[in-house]
């Protein structure tokens, strides 16, 4: 599996990956969200140097222009809730892709230990596209593995492009040895060397759902 950190690149990329890191920003949830989603937006066009393009011709008020286009879009694909704002940062670029959302969510069996529990998942045909799948947090991979595993209800895509904005380096290693290689790519803005006892990465950002749209009551 090719795996891509943004990160790696000096762009302003990594000012946005600081903001939602930073406790003192992070107070602000309509800033969270909107970083995250500008991280969408950038995550969207640097995919799209990956997908196929034909030549269109453009008629313009002064004649014909020639310009190479997407010969189809992507599925984007997202798990709820966190996922909501990397999503729509995505579709601010994809602006007229289908779109996939899956709903799976920590299961808490003690204060530590957890189950990834999958419930539905709402989506277009998948035979032969281009998927994103987009979670704000790659910490242990299992719910991106089930996540993945569910899109294989609606069909086998061509290609996978799985975005995560920190990933932890468990979680990198555990994807890319339970995850198709030849047909799956990883895209990453940071990995993270460690998992807390509650399997969150450090230094991470905390929960970005909760930061995104206020805490919750976790499932027991």
């Amino acid at each position: 599996m090719e795996i891509i950190n943004l990160g790696n690149q000096n762009s302003i990329f990594n000012q946005f990956i600081a903001e939602i890191r930073d406790v003192n920003i992070q107070t602000d949830p309509l800033r969270f969200r909107k970083n995250i989603e500008r991280i969408g937006e950038i995550s969207a066009y640097e995919i799209s140097k990956r997908i196929d393009y034909i030549t269109k011709d453009v008629t313009t008020p002064l004649g014909i222009a020639r310009v190479n286009v997407p010969e189809s879009l992507p599925i984007l694909a997202t798990i709820l809730r966190a996922g909501l704002p990397l999503h729509q940062g995505l579709l601010n670029y994809f602006d007229k892709s289908g779109n996939c959302f899956i709903s799976a969510y920590r299961k808490y069996i003690d204060q530590k230990d957890f189950v990834i529990e999958f419930e539905y998942i709402a989506s277009p045909s998948l035979e032969g596209k281009v998927v994103i799948l987009s979670d704000p947090m790659l910490a242990t991979g299992s719910s991106l593995e089930i996540s993945y595993q569910a899109l294989l209800q609606k069909g086998m895509p061509k290609h996978v492009h799985l975005v995560a904005i920190i990933a932890s380096r468990a979680g990198v290693e555990y994807v890319t040895k339970n995850l198709p290689s030849e047909n799956c790519t990883l895209w990453v803005g940071a990995i993270d060397d460690e998992l807390d006892s509650k399997s969150y990465i450090v230094p991470g950002l905390g929960d970005a759902g909760d930061l995104a749209y206020g805490e919750k009551l976790d499932e027991k």
